[in-house]
Formats: C-alpha cells, sequence, structure tokens
C-alpha cells in the first residue's frame, strides 16, 4: 500500500495508524470528530483511506453502517 499523508502534512501515516484510523472508523463509539483530531482526516480523507484498504464489498457495508449510525458525527452545542 502506499503512504498516505493527512491533508496539510508532508509525513505520511505509518501502517499501524492506519490500521487503528480503521478500527476507529469501524466502532461505533467513536466520532469523526475524533478521528480529525487525532489524525487531522476529514470524513472525505476517512474515506479514501477506507476504499484503499478494504475490499470493494467491506466498502460498501462500511460506508452503509456509517450512515445509520448518528453517533458517528458529533452534535454542536449551541
Amino acid at each position: 500500500m502506499k503512504p498516505i499523508s493527512p491533508p496539510n502534512t508532508n509525513e505520511a501515516l505509518t501502517e499501524s495508524q492506519i490500521d487503528r484510523i480503521i478500527e476507529m472508523a469501524w466502532e461505533d463509539r467513536t466520532p469523526f470528530e475524533s478521528i480529525k483530531t487525532n489524525y487531522g482526516l476529514d470524513e472525505s480523507a476517512l474515506m479514501k483511506i477506507m476504499r484503499a484498504s478494504m475490499t470493494f464489498n467491506s466498502y460498501k457495508l462500511w460506508r452503509k453502517r456509517v450512515k445509520t449510525k448518528s453517533i458517528k458525527h458529533c452534535l454542536k452545542m449551541i
């Protein structure tokens, strides 16, 4: 797999970081905002990592799962 860099950085993510990002993305309780805070990846960058790291069917299953989980996005306090 080619090195993946978070937006606005020149540092590539390590294999262990990518594994952890994928693990966090699959967890229902981990919001996308936590991944962005920890790794600097927004949802579109995360989708690219997931697409590159999984089979097409697994990626489709993940996207379907994410769309049905409202917890994957933090609610902003007004």
